[in-house]
């Protein structure tokens, strides 16, 4: 059975009814972050250092590091920000629009991976510095989910869907342009930054929905 939403109350001309997919997401909300390649993590931590993993994430075999760093740009700098792990192939620097003018760079809305056009920024650690010269990005809010849920909810991976959610301060929110990515090895998760989470009053754990018609 399809759940039906009324986004405006009755008493309010032109409102809008979406049919959602009845299976929840649970909302995960991503401060910023970064993840290192091992290069940058020895030039910034020292030669062979590794990870100290001090809370497991959503998606399974991520985790939340001991190990932080100081994002710099043209106009400012941010401290405390924390290392997620594993290492990977290349260093990306997840942040919010706000964190963006505060720093004074304008880094493009991407997928994770995807560094084409984006901007850099310095890393700076305890034993060194790393000058970026891409990978710094606005990540592109997304839906992690298995294969075998995937067909339950009749997408595949790149599709691009709509969400709604109520958040739990009941501000309800349509976020379009909802990326689907599908892999054996994610959680069902629906990803968003602290901007987008904050507008619509959402957080961890929150149910959302993909609206199947609007």
């Amino acid at each position: 059975m399809r759940l039906l939403v009324h986004i405006n109350s009755k008493n309010e001309a032109g409102g809008v009814s979406v049919k959602l997919k009845k299976l929840p997401i649970k909302a995960g909300v991503s401060n910023r972050h970064v993840h290192l390649s091992q290069e940058h993590l020895e030039i910034l931590f020292g030669k062979g250092y590794e990870l100290t993993p001090i809370k497991d994430l959503g998606q399974p075999g991520q985790y939340a590091a001991k190990e932080k760093v100081i994002l710099v740009g043209p106009k400012g700098a941010i401290e405390g920000v924390r290392v997620l792990g594993p290492v990977r192939k290349a260093t990306q620097v997840e942040i919010s629009k706000t964190d963006a003018f505060k720093l004074g760079v304008n880094p493009p809305i991407k997928d994770s991976g995807d560094h084409e056009g984006s901007v850099g920024l310095t890393l700076v650690g305890p034993k060194g510095t790393v000058i970026l010269e891409r990978g710094v990005i606005l990540a592109k809010r997304h839906i992690h989910m298995t294969p075998e849920e995937a067909e339950a909810f009749g997408v595949k991976d790149k599709d691009i869907v709509m969400v709604y959610c109520e958040g739990t301060g009941g501000r309800k929110t349509i976020f379009d342009d909802v990326l689907v990515r599908v892999n054996k090895s994610y959680a069902l998760e629906f990803h968003v930054d602290t901007d987008e989470a904050n507008a619509a009053m959402l957080s961890n754990n929150d149910p959302v929905y993909i609206i199947e018609e609007l």
